[in-house]
This record gives C-alpha cells, structure tokens and sequence, in this order.
C-alpha cells in the first residue's frame, strides 16, 4: 500500500527532531503572516506568496510522496488527499466572491505533520521496545582454535566448535557445556525470572546470560538456527502474518478512497449548477476531503497489533502474527496435552507399599530387575534406589512384552511388573488406592508388593486451567496417551471439563476434529509428538519450545517456558489488543460521519475537519500505544 511505501521512505530521511524543527519553524512564519494579512492591504497574490513559505516548508515532503504516488500509480493515499485538499484551499482565494482560506490550508498542512509525528514517535516506541526484549544476539564469541581463545563474531562459528562463556556474557548459540558449573538468566527468552543452574552435560541455549562461572561449550547449532535467531526471526515476521482487521483496512482503503474523491468532485460540482455559488461549494468539497482521509484507521490499527505482539514477547509469548492474535481472542476450547504439559513430565516413586519385606528391600529388588531398561518407569525405580551401591548379582533377565520382566537376583527370581504377569506367574496382585503407575512385585512365585510411580503435575496448572475458567473460555479438555485412571487423577485435582486418555498422537487428531465445531479451539502442547495436534487446531500453542524445533514450526504462538498459566495471559493480552483496536475503528469512523454530515450542511470548518482527521489519527495512535504494556 502507497502509505507503507511512504512511510519508510520519509522515516528514512529524517527523525522526529527535523520534523519538530520544521513545525516550530513553520509555525512561527505562519503566525507572522496572520498578523500581516491582517494588519495590511495587499494584493491577493502577495498574500499567497506569504502564506506558501511556510506552506512548503512543512508540506514539502507531502507534495512529494502525492506526487511519486501518483507517478507510481498508487494514488489515492493520505498525501494525495491531503495534498489536494490544501492546494485547493488556497487556490479558493481567487474565485470570483471567495473569501480567501491561506492560513487554513497552511494549517491543514502543518497539523498533518504533527499527526505524522506522533505516529512516527510512537511507530520507534513500540519497534524500540520489541528490540530492546529482542537484544539478545551477542555479537562476539570467544572459540578456542589451535589452543588459542580467538574472539569473532558468532556467525563464523561453525557447529561442533568449542566457545568459551564468561559471566555477565550472552550465550552466543546453542550448545552442551563441556566443563564448569553456572546459573543462567533466561528472563530475556521466557519472561522467567528464576535462574537455572548448568553442568557438564546440559544444554545452554543462545540469548541467556550466564551469570556466575565460566562455561566451555561446544556448539550444537549455527548461529542463524540458534534460539535467539530463531524467536528474532519470529517476531519480525509477525507484522506479515497480518490479521483479518488489517486486510480490512488494506482493502477498505483501496476501494473507500477513490469513492470519496469521487463524492468530493460531484459535491464540488453539482450544487453550484443550480445555485451558482462555486466557492462555497468547493470548500464544502475540499472539507469532504480532508475528512474523509482514512489515515487514522491505516495508522493506528496495524500499530495496535504491532504493541500487542511485542507486549507479549516481553512476557516470554511469541504470537507469529497479528491473524493469530485475532483467532487468540476469540478461543472457547483449549485442548491440553498431558506429559510434559500440565504435568513434569518426570516419573518419581511416589508410594511404596510391600507386603512380606522391608520398603528398601522391594524397591531394592525392583531396581536390580529393571537395571538395563531405559523405560521411564525403570529410571524412576533406579533414581529411588541407586543399584550401583551393592554388587549384587543379577542374571537370566527375560522380558515378557507388555507385561514386565524376570530375573535372577542374588538366587532368588524376582518378577516386576504389571498386574497381567502377576496373573500369568501366578501370585495374586493386590490393587492399590492410589492412581499411578503401578510396579507389581513377586519373589518365588510369591507377591510381595509394589511400588506406586506417577508423574507430578506441574504447580502452576491449576492455575492454569483456573485462569482459563475466569476468562469465559468454555471448556478446557486433556488428551494423553496415558492410563484412564491416571488421567482421571490428574483431570479431578485440576478440574478439567473433560479428558481422554489411551491415545496415540493420530487418535489426538481425531479428538481434536470432534471438538472444532464447537467454537475456536487452541491446542497446547510441549511440542516433540504435538505437531500434527498443533498444525489442525485453529491455533497450535507449543509450550516450553526453547527446546523442540518441530513445535515452534508448527505452533501458531509460542510460549516460552514451561508455564501453563501462560495460556490464559496470552488470551487476555490478545482480547486487550483486539478491544483497543476495535475502539480505534470505531472511535475513527463516528467522528468522521459526524463531521463528514456538518461538512455538507455547510456547518463545519476546515479547522474541524483537520481535527477530524489528525486529531482523531493522534488520538488514536495514543491509544494504540496501550496495547505494549
């Protein structure tokens, strides 16, 4: 559209200073000349002159961009309006019986470009504030070459080289520590403000700060796909992904403009036809004009979605367009994955119930079955009993599918696992009254008892699902791959409206379907085996993404830490920005109807009509601005 395109070419040449420079400037000439014109008895022309000094010093630029525009074909914007509308005003003068309008059209000109700068100073805010969140892409990396420490800049890092990370530095990519213990800030990537502590053999993630030890790194990824690139990246390609508002605006401008134009030719020429009164008739027409300049809606709609967006990436949510804050505002269903998203997604022993031995002694035996598997079940019996510490003997380990294993331990045959190969050895299982997982015990052919895992659900879920409640959305449902019983727990203790359980990531889907004719339905999940969920929902919501690739291409939004409650703030942030836009709208078309009927009455003044169309456009992109905080 003509009006990006001026835009960047005006905000290009000159910042706001220069701008406030000239206003003041033409502003003090435009004062003199009033006081001239009416203090003397000149011939009209002198007075034109007069008036175009300041008239050009502050109008200049508009004229310009109205006239490469037009050279463009992309006439019809803010400029050319503007532009006609003023040059007919002082051209107005000269007809026959006329009173003369020159420091009205210098006026009209000079409140345009206060309009112009408001918007521009406010267009720098909101981008200043999205970068400061976005500086977060070092630019130098310490890497060790050949022995020595060389310091480059990070794109020249290739994958699988060693950096060196010193406290109080950005984490220039991603990568796995080798040596050296720290904490690290992650405020700057997921709003969280708790540090997390590092060691040999975890990953640190490019754009946090490292606060305390030094840390030798080696790469895992280039530069360009590190975190911090990638979430940049993002959140400067949402102003493409343009919501359904904007291309309103796009095309309401488009097709409104040269329908006003043409109204304004028709009002200009018709009455005077029958009446004869030319001059008061084409500043009736040139008024039309004035107002009618769509600007306040070109300007302060697209803006609002700009603040929205980067008030959420403060808050550690990246929306990956203003179309997706749109859909955001308007969920009724969100739809929860289970593991890793309302839950940790880490299996600790949480009960131990034996019958003929001690608890160390069962959970002693379970461990030493289950020592080679690397199912998360068998990792949570060997974090609660390390089997390193005795050297006990284990041999003829058999694994019976689905159902569990056997195996010889110091002479004694120990059976782990569920209730069906406690039927097929024989020794009756007894339930158990908690929900978990499960881990059924026998010794000889006999029970024993057995050892309850589950998976802890995370502290902020309640909340999360609380939060959701309060803001009207109708109802929030789990899917989970997991046992009923346990997902019943878990959907009872957070108050969930419904939940399925025993499904694989296609069964998701087709849950999924089902619930989409009920009202917009955003799916949230960590990410690894969400994505197919993620793309077939009206808006995919990964959450914790800093680590899976596949969820931040598929998720519409990304929240970027683990926090549930993150949802419902998202919601709130985007029905905030939709509600500001909204006014915007509103606000913009009521005054201009008003103004648009006193104009053709004949009631209204040029002056009105300026305040019309810049103040409206101001006032407008003040309140744009809320929609960052």
């Amino acid at each position: 559209m003509a009006h990006e395109h001026h835009h960047e070419h005006q905000h290009g040449e000159e910042g706001p200073k220069g701008r406030i420079i000239r206003i003041a400037v033409a502003t003090l000439l435009l004062i003199g000349a009033v006081i001239i014109e009416k203090n003397t008895e000149w011939a009209t022309w002198k007075y034109l002159l007069l008036f175009l000094v300041p008239y050009l010093i502050v109008g200049l630029d508009t004229l310009k961009e109205a006239a490469e525009a037009l050279a463009h074909g992309e006439a019809l914007d803010e400029n050319f309006l503007m532009s006609v509308a003023t040059l007919g005003a002082l051209g107005i003068g000269f007809l026959p019986g006329a009173e003369t309008q020159f420091p009205e059209a210098v006026f009209v000109m000079l409140f345009f470009q206060v309009g112009e700068l408001f918007e521009g100073i406010a267009e720098g805010r909101s981008r200043k504030s999205v970068a400061h969140l976005m500086d977060i892409r070092p630019d130098t990396a310490h890497v060790e070459r050949d022995g020595v420490l060389e310091t480059v800049a990070p794109d020249s890092v290739a994958v699988g080289e060693t950096i060196l990370v010193r406290p109080g530095e950005k984490v220039p990519m991603d990568g796995v520590v080798l040596e050296g213990e720290s904490s690290l800030d992650t405020v700057a990537l997921t709003g969280e403000s708790v540090p997390r502590s590092v060691r040999a053999g975890g990953e640190v993630l490019s754009g946090c700060v490292n606060l305390s030890g030094v840390l030798r790194v080696r790469t895992t990824k280039a530069f360009g796909e590190s975190t911090a690139s990638r979430i940049l990246e993002l959140v400067e390609h949402a102003a493409e992904n343009k919501s359904k508002s904007e291309h309103f605006i796009t095309r309401f401008a488009r097709i409104y403009t040269p329908i006003v134009v043409g109204l304004a030719v028709l009002l200009a020429v018709l009455p005077p036809l029958f009446t004869g009164a030319w001059a008061t008739w084409i500043y009736r027409a040139l008024m039309f004009l004035v107002v009618s300049c769509p600007c306040a809606l070109v300007i302060s709609v697209p803006l609002t979605f700009f603040g929205g967006i980067g008030g959420a990436s403060r808050q550690g949510i990246l929306v990956k367009g203003s179309a997706h804050l749109d859909t955001l505002s308007r969920v009724r269903t969100v739809v929860f994955d289970k593991t890793g998203t309302l839950t940790e997604g880490v299996f600790d022993v949480t009960a131990v119930h034996p019958e003929r031995l001690d608890e160390q002694e069962l959970l002693h035996l379970a461990a030493h079955v289950e020592r080679h598997s690397t199912h998360p079940i068998a990792q949570a019996l060997l974090r609660a009993y390390p089997h390193e510490q005795d050297g006990c003997s284990v041999s003829d380990i058999r694994e019976y599918a689905g159902k569990g294993l056997t195996a010889v331990v110091e002479g004694r045959t120990v059976a782990v696992g569920n209730d069906k190969l406690m039927e097929e050895l024989g020794a009756a299982a007894h339930p158990c009254h908690l929900s978990g997982t499960i881990v059924h015990v026998a010794v000889e052919g006999v029970y024993a008892g057995h050892i309850v895992i589950s998976d802890r659900v995370k502290e902020d879920a309640a909340r999360a699902v609380a939060g959701l409640h309060e803001a009207g959305i109708r109802q929030v449902v789990m899917l989970t791959g997991d046992q009923r019983s346990v997902a019943e727990a878990v959907a009872a203790q957070l108050q969930l409206d419904a939940c399925h359980a025993g499904l694989l990531p296609a069964d998701k889907v087709l849950r999924v379907e089902e619930l989409l004719p009920q009202g917009t339905l955003a799916f949230v999940g960590d990410g690894i085996n969400d994505a197919p969920v993620l793309a077939r929902a009206d808006l995919g919501i990964a959450m914790g993404a800093l680590g899976s690739d596949a969820a931040i291409e598929a998720a519409d939004v990304v929240l970027m830490d683990d926090k549930p409650s993150k949802v419902a703030r998202a919601v709130h942030i985007a029905r905030r920005t939709l509600r500001i836009a909204r006014e915007n709208l509103w606000f913009a078309i009521g005054v201009k109807l008003l103004v648009l009927a006193l104009a053709a009455c004949g009631v209204a003044t040029l002056w009105m009509a300026v305040f019309a169309d810049v103040g409206v456009t101001v006032l407008a992109v003040l309140n744009a601005m809320r929609a960052l905080r």
